[in-house]
């Protein structure tokens, strides 16, 4: 299996108060081609501390998150029970957080030409929105 570029996201949502309207903006961009879901889960941090989770395609009990479970294309199972304590430290109590791990898609073909002529890849950064904000708004001080 030859996998374009794959990241990590975790959406944290404080007070449990994950809605659904999340699942249509993915939903777009797994259809345009744009991402590959490929591997999901769903934690969550008790009022006291206790942590649990559960695979994104073991769900039944939440129509919203059960409804995820279309999007995702072969489980590959690369989140660990390390990454799992690692995402929750930063989570609050009583908070949950879904945890998405994805393929850019979009990348596959320009990656081929970049082998076909020779060339690799040199760097892959990325950088969080709310940083790249942070810096225009302190590049617009200056």
């Amino acid at each position: 299996m030859s996998l374009g570029p794959i990241e990590v996201i975790v959406l944290a949502f404080p007070g449990n108060k994950f809605t659904g309207e999340i699942r249509p903006r993915i939903l777009e961009v797994v259809e345009r081609g744009i991402v590959t879901i490929v591997d999901a889960l769903f934690i969550t941090k008790t009022a006291d501390g206790a942590v649990g989770y559960v695979e994104l395609e073991e769900i039944s009990e939440d129509p919203e998150l059960e409804s995820l479970q279309s999007e995702l294309s072969a489980q590959l199972d690369l989140i660990s029970a390390e990454d799992v304590d690692e995402f929750a430290a930063d989570l609050d109590p009583g908070s949950s957080a879904l945890v998405l791990v994805f393929e850019h898609t979009w990348m596959k073909p320009v990656r081929d030409a970049v082998r076909a002529s020779g060339g690799v890849l040199l760097a892959d950064i990325h950088v969080p929105a709310d940083v790249v904000e942070a810096a225009l708004a302190d590049a617009q001080l200056d």
